[in-house]
């Protein structure tokens, strides 16, 4: 083991708040990738983040909180743009289009974002020696309204959003003047309705 192969002892130590949705921490030796990071500022007291991640090993969901000036290990990952392919029985399938290898994702790493994905959608593949172990979805993606509920009458604008079924199955609320068969642009964060789409 020549000098260089220590420096994989040496993660590089980022500040818990610093932590995104698909970061990947090492923590005891073993890799988790964040779900979610809240930063909470209580009243009084010291500013935690809570992270909420799952173990790569065995896909065991766990939630820590940090303080958030507290330094955590993040592991190296690769992190390159994909292109969505299918999806069939062995999960999903994306291809790197740079060099064209295709890599297969299981279903608990695409977790909520399945249904958002789009034959040809570019996403942010992360890898760890070279085994997926998180998404990004673009911020933004567009769907089809399939149906909605009719308005009520008499509701003031702003709270007049009916709910409305996209063509990814998901449930999400729209303005009353969408119609079904409307192309609808939604965030992929939550599934919630952000403009009609302009194409």
């Amino acid at each position: 083991m020549g000098p260089r192969d220590q420096r994989t002892n040496d993660l590089p130590k980022v500040a818990a708040s610093s932590l995104r949705k698909g970061s990947v921490v090492d923590m005891d030796g073993k890799l988790y990738v964040v779900l979610s990071a809240e930063n909470i500022h209580p009243g009084k007291g010291t500013p935690v983040t809570q992270l909420n991640m799952r173990r790569i090993s065995d896909g065991v969901k766990v939630s820590e909180r940090y303080r958030t000036t507290e330094s955590v290990e993040k592991a190296f990952v690769d992190e390159r743009d994909h292109t969505f392919l299918y999806q069939d029985g062995d999960g999903f399938h994306f291809m790197n289009p740079e060099n064209y290898d295709q890599l297969t994702a299981p279903e608990d790493v695409v977790g909520d974002a399945a249904p958002y994905l789009q034959e040809g959608m570019t996403v942010q593949l992360s890898t760890h020696n070279d085994v997926p172990i998180a998404l990004s979805l673009p911020r933004l993606a567009t769907f089809e309204i399939v149906d909605t509920e009719p308005s009520v009458k008499g509701q003031t604008a702003s709270s007049s959003y009916k709910p409305a079924v996209l063509s990814n199955g998901l449930r999400t609320m729209v303005p009353p003047y969408i119609a079904p068969g409307t192309r609808v642009v939604i965030l992929t964060e939550d599934g919630s309705y952000v403009e009609r789409a302009k194409d």
